[in-house]
Parts: C-alpha cells; structure tokens; sequence
C-alpha cells in the first residue's frame, strides 16, 4: 500500500474509538449539519450531477432532498438511542439455570467502513448516500471509494460533508474520499478496515465479496448486486388495472431502466389484453445511460435479447450513439411464454441494466409458485398485482409465501421503482440481490455497522454510558431485575 493511502487508512483507524465516544446527540447534530450543507450547495451539484450522469434535473433535485433528509431521519434514530439495544441483566443468585452476574449488552461500532459507491444514484447511493449515512450514525469512521462515473460531482460532494463534520466537531479522520479502483481493492484488504459496503454489478461486488472473506481477518461485506424484480399479473388484476401497462412501462423506463429495482419481468395471462405495448411505448423519449460503460453494456444485452430463440418483440426501442460514445435509449419490451423462459433461461434471466423488461405469458396462476423459487431465487423485490376477490380467496397465498422466500420487499399493487426511506423498509434480499441480506435503505440499515459486546460484572466507571446505572445518554433500557426468572412460563397459559 502506498504512503498516501496507509496514512488515510491510519486517520480512520485513529478516529475509531473517539468516534465511537462521541454522544448521540453530538452525532446527530454533526448529520443534520451534512444535510443542511448538500442542500445549500445543492444547486452547484446538481449541475455538475447533470453534466457527468446524464440524470434530468427534477430527478436529481428530487434525490438531493432525498439524500438530506435520509440524515436528518438517521439524525432522529440515534438521539432516540434505542438503536443500541442496551440490555442490563441484574446480577440475580436465585437465577433458576444458575446464578447469574451482572450482564450488560449492548452494540458498539465495528470500527472503520469502506463504502464503494454507486454510479446510479449519484447522491443517494453515493458519497453521502445511505451507507455513509448509515456508518456515520453507527458511529463508524468513513472511507468512500468513489465512482468513476461522476468523479467531479464525488470531489465537491467529499469536500461538503467534509466540511460539515469538522465544523460539526467530530474527530479527524471521521470521513475521508478515495478514488480508483485499485485504492478501493488495497484499502479492502487493509486490516484496519472492519467493515465494507458496495452497490453496483454482481460481477465486481462478488469479487469485493470474495476478497473481504479471504483476508486473513475476514470482514462483512454488504453488497448490493443485482436483481430482475419479477412482477406478476392475474386475470382479475389486468381487468380492474386499466392503467396497468402504462405504470409497468413507466417504472420499466423511468431514469432509463437503471435503477437496481426495475421490473425486469411481468407475468400476465394467456390471452390478456394489455394494450399496444409498442405505441405507449413510442411515447417515451430517448434518456442518455449514465456512461459510456453501461451503455455499451446494455447494448450487448439488448441485442442478446433480441436474439434468443422464441421472442416477441412489442417495443424494439433503439440505442443511439454520439460522438462522445454516450447512448441514448428507449424502452424495448418483448415477449415470451413461460416454457421459452424456462427453455433459454440462460439468455434470458440475466439483469438488463437499462429500458428493457420482458412480458411471459403464463396458463395457470397455480405454477407461479415454483417459477418464484426455481427462476427467481433472490431479488431485492417482488410485486404481485390481482384483484381483491383474488387476494381475499387464498388462492394465492402460496405465491405470496415464495415471493416472500425469495425477496426483500413484496409488493402488492404499485411499482417496486421509487423506495422509501423509511424504518420498516427492506432493500436488499437473498443472494445474488445482495452478498449479505440485509438492508441498505432505511434505518435499520446502521445495525449493520453495529456488533453487540457484553460486560460482566463490570465497575460502573468503566461501563459505556448506555449501560451505566444513571444512564448519562438517557437511552431506552431494557433491564432484568433479579428474582423475575422464578415467574417464566406463566404468561403463556400452561401451568
């Protein structure tokens, strides 16, 4: 490892355990001051956003605020406190399995993140985006391995949240930017490192997968990779659903197709009318990919698509190419029936990352089931459409139990595109959705920087405050006083 990377590596690692000290007021204040200084700047990064990714400027004005106010939400989760699980077991020489000590738990920061940011979402999933958020609130000093695909935009977004820590008083080396696939590579195989996130291909994200479990100290490694968000239509659903095409072929098209919970695929009757598929398509205008690299991979997918035995094709779409090999896009949508999908699943099943889904035509709703589990077995969403009669009869509960076996988030009605920060919300899914399946999105996104450490009989000066029987934080308790195990049993009804 070169001198300038060892030194941030070492920043990090200096800035661990004093971060981690920091209180959660002085935490979530520091968060609030990033969001306010994106939104201030929001104007000149927008542009800059605009010029490298191609993004439009409602979409990106819409993502800034989103980003914002992800840290003001993370902000209001750890002054609250009960993130940290503080759990406090008096100790109890009457304890009905045996005498117990004292025993207080509770979760502590995993040290320094290394965060792989993402080329789609250029606020929200990158240097500021969920992750960051997520390692910053947990207490966790940052490095981001920044995105090739808007290296402006990542410079003056770092030197903000930079800004805004240091003003906010938390330690040096709390948040620090590389760029460079290699420093990414060498700072994940560093032992200073304890932790790693990523978005993006399956390709690469296995490979950093790989390498942060083949270290010598194994380390988590949470990536997001790819998903085809199946969707499913009943005959009761493409009745009451007149809009329903229309909603398919906006998520399908919206942002260009590169967004990681685009429906890649939706199952609809035999014999179902639709619509004109390729008029409604038409409508939508051509929207850049966001470099050079995606689009020349989304062409050779289209094509190979296009391709493959037993197609349909409703909307071919086109691909134009400037002089600046940037492509140009419109929706291409085609067909088959459930026995080709099965047949060519190998040219077929793989990620389209760009405008392209593919429409299969199914004859009976009761093998939907084992297509979920066999085609499908890990995906960041699912969505079910179908009528209330149908949804109240029970006939589809066992496609309900394999989208929920298989997915993160299921969906009834709606659109999977468009993810809400929220606390309940879970991106992220089985494997190859994610190498570890947990979620990005939302607040319970800062467990995943967090691992539990218990003290046993320890002296109250040397407890962390969340654990010490006055309680400095001021965080939720939850506490098991002495003789309470001589009543388990009896709030269950049997005597």
């Amino acid at each position: 490892m070169d001198a300038a990377l060892d030194q941030i590596a070492a920043r990090a690692a200096a800035a661990a355990r004093p971060f981690a000290q920091t209180t959660p007021r002085a935490r979530a204040a520091a968060l609030v001051a990033v969001a306010d200084a994106l939104d201030q700047n929001a104007a000149e990064l927008i542009a800059i956003a605009i010029r490298e990714t191609g993004l439009t400027e409602p979409r990106l004005t819409g993502e800034v605020r989103r980003t914002s106010n992800q840290l003001r939400l993370f902000a209001e989760v750890i002054v609250d406190g009960a993130y940290l699980d503080a759990r406090i077991d008096d100790a109890d020489p009457e304890y009905v399995i045996g005498p117990r000590p004292d025993v207080r738990r509770v979760l502590e920061p995993v040290g320094p993140v290394l965060n792989f940011a993402a080329s789609n979402f250029p606020f929200a999933f990158s240097v500021a985006g969920g992750d960051s958020a997520a390692a910053l609130a947990a207490g966790c000093p940052l490095i981001v391995k920044t995105h090739s695909g808007h290296p402006e935009l990542s410079r003056r977004t770092g030197e903000i949240v930079a800004a805004a820590l240091a003003g906010a008083g938390m330690p040096d080396g709390v948040f620090q930017v590389v760029a460079g696939q290699q420093a990414g590579v060498e700072l994940l195989k560093d032992d200073r490192i304890r932790a790693g996130a990523f978005t993006g291909s399956t390709h690469v994200g296995r490979l950093l997968a790989d390498i942060a479990a083949s270290r010598p100290r194994p380390i988590p490694f949470f990536g997001e990779l790819g998903s085809v968000n199946p969707a499913y239509a009943t005959a009761g659903a493409i009745a009451a659903e007149p809009d329903l095409l229309q909603g398919f072929l906006g998520s399908v098209a919206g942002s260009a197709g590169q967004l990681c919970t685009k429906p890649g695929f939706l199952f609809v009757p035999q014999g179902a009318e639709l619509g004109p598929v390729g008029e409604a398509a038409a409508t939508v205008p051509e929207h850049r990919l966001l470099n050079p690299g995606i689009g020349r991979a989304f062409e050779e997918r289209r094509g190979a698509v296009l391709a493959a035995p037993g197609v349909t094709v409703l909307a071919e779409g086109e691909v134009r190419v400037d002089d600046a090999q940037q492509r140009f896009a419109t929706p291409t949508v085609v067909e088959v029936d459930l026995a080709t999908l099965r047949e060519h699943r190998d040219d077929l099943l793989e990620e389209s990352f760009g405008p392209l889904s593919i429409i299969v035509r199914y004859a009976d709703a009761d093998e939907l089931p084992a297509v979920q589990r066999d085609l499908f077995p890990g995906n960041l969403t699912s969505t079910l459409h179908a009528s209330e009669a149908e949804l109240a009869d029970g006939r589809l509960a066992d496609l309900v139990d394999a989208l929920a076996e298989t997915s993160g988030r299921v969906l009834f009605g709606g659109w999977p595109t468009g993810v809400s920060v929220t606390g309940a919300m879970q991106h992220g899914g089985p494997y190859p959705a994610t190498t570890t399946d947990a979620t990005s999105v939302g607040t319970a996104a800062i467990t995943r920087f967090l691992r539990g450490v218990a003290y046993q009989s320890a002296p109250q000066s040397l407890l962390p405050a969340p654990l010490r029987d006055d309680n400095p934080w001021g965080v939720p308790q939850r506490r098991s006083t002495a003789g309470r195990s001589a009543g388990w049993g009896t709030l269950t009804g049997h005597h």
